[in-house]
């Protein structure tokens, strides 16, 4: 059996701090910022929703390797340069690591036509895998049964699985066993995806 929900958040209701919010709910907003990010969020409604809807997402990632899930220099640095635009402040560049190696971030694989997926992390133990998922319009994920527990969150566009119609914001759980005869996109999608490698595809 499968359920979604979604927290209602719509991207006209979002306040103009919201990517703020985002930063702080991963953990990536610099000390000097906490305080008044904290303050914001405690009087802000929508930032609020916005937290409690990110919530869901951060916490799925807790049980993957802090080595692996650690953000790159290279992507703390956009995301310190996206805040400061977004704040119109100088950006904090992201503290220096000792024996960093280089590091290049994932390309955008297609894997179907229509579909593309990054890969973000890979948990072999136990057979898990993270990745972002981009459909263009049009384009169908074939039939599945669900090896393990599947989260899908989608981040933008339309998604139907089966009769369930996702937005932006929604989130979509798969238990394992269960399976989707027909995930489709009329709109073009982007999700995060945390599921099994053992999916069987029908």
């Amino acid at each position: 059996m499968q359920t979604s929900y979604s927290p209602g958040i719509r991207q006209s209701d979002r306040c103009e701090q919201s990517e703020v919010t985002c930063a702080y709910a991963l953990q990536a907003l610099p000390a000097s910022e906490l305080a008044a990010a904290e303050a914001h969020i405690a009087a802000c409604p929508d930032c609020q929703r916005e937290l409690e809807s990110l919530r869901p997402v951060v916490n799925s990632f807790v049980s993957w390797p802090t080595d692996v899930l650690r953000p790159t220099t290279s992507l703390q640095t956009r995301l310190a340069l996206r805040i400061a635009e977004e704040t119109r402040k100088e950006p904090v560049p992201p503290p220096a690591r000792r024996g960093e190696q280089t590091w290049s971030e994932p390309e955008w694989e297609e894997v179907a036509p229509g579909i593309e997926c990054k890969l973000l992390a890979t948990d072999t133990q136990r057979d898990r895998v993270s990745m972002l998922v981009r459909l263009a319009p049009g384009a169908n994920y074939p039939a599945h049964t669900h090896a393990g527990l599947e989260e899908l969150h989608l981040l933008d566009g339309e998604l139907w699985i089966d009769e369930k119609k996702l937005v932006p914001g929604d989130c979509n759980y798969g238990a394992p066993g269960t399976g989707d005869e027909r995930v489709w996109s009329e709109t073009g999608c982007t999700c995060v995806l945390l599921t099994s490698t053992n999916d069987i595809l029908r």
